[in-house]
């Protein structure tokens, strides 16, 4: 939900809950067409404000609108859209988080696939694991510096996946990509450190260090492990 919406939400919840607070509220009566447009205000908006789970005490909510109205809030205006922008904020990753979650049930196969695929490629000989999960394979080792993470880097390579469908290539676009190091996903960024210039190395990587349950675009599907063949040929200064 926006801020805007969320705000109307307030008032409504307000309008039709807060006269709770009154104890003359099932005495009041629709007398002019002001209070006809606040009673239809309440009826329409009600499902809506409960089907969004917008737990509100009503007798607070009437407080801190006779509080504003007096020009005493305890709360500044900066510091409520604040707090509300927070509330958003966290409910809308615990519901992305849910409905990852419950997705993930469909990629039960493919996640076993691609951690069976790991869990036999690092038995290979010349394949190193690090303790994040990352794997590589020296195919040059270079002779330059390694760069560091917050460096800027030119790189020419090629993306698979674990079937060898190639989802990206820079060589294929005869174009090197450029770009700072801590800004990549995390694969990248670790790999690469461990990279002098000159080197190619083919880095295997897990889901958790690549696009995770996001997947990227239609051929990079969620929780894909990502064979990249990468040669660094300069840290850009």
């Amino acid at each position: 939900m926006k801020i805007r919406g969320l705000i109307v939400s307030v008032v409504i919840a307000t309008l039709f809950l807060g006269a709770c607070a009154q104890s003359s509220v099932t005495g009041i009566k629709i007398k002019n067409r002001e209070d006809s447009l606040s009673y239809a205000f309440g009826i329409v908006n009600y499902n809506a404000l409960i089907s969004d789970s917008l737990n509100l005490n009503p007798m607070v909510v009437a407080k801190a609108m006779i509080d504003g109205q007096k020009g005493k809030p305890v709360m500044t205006d900066d510091e409520a859209r604040s707090y509300i922008m927070q509330f958003i904020s966290e409910r809308e990753q615990a519901r992305i988080a849910k409905q990852q979650e419950m997705e993930k049930v469909n990629y039960l196969d493919y996640i076993k696939e691609n951690e069976d695929f790991l869990a036999k490629n690092k038995e290979k000989a010349g394949v190193v694991e690090t303790p994040s999960g990352l794997q590589y394979e020296v195919i040059k080792m270079g002779t330059g510096p390694k760069p560091a993470a917050t460096d800027r880097v030119r790189v020419h390579y090629s993306g698979t996946l674990i079937d060898g469908t190639e989802f990206d290539s820079s060589i294929k676009r005869n174009e090197p990509a450029e770009f700072p190091l801590n800004q990549v996903i995390p694969g990248w960024t670790e790999g690469l450190q461990l990279m002098p210039v000159g080197s190619k190395f083919r880095l295997f990587l897990p889901e958790k260090l690549a696009y995770g349950a996001n997947g990227a675009g239609p051929q990079v599907k969620p929780y894909s492990t990502l064979i990249f063949e990468v040669e660094l040929l300069d840290i850009v200064k």
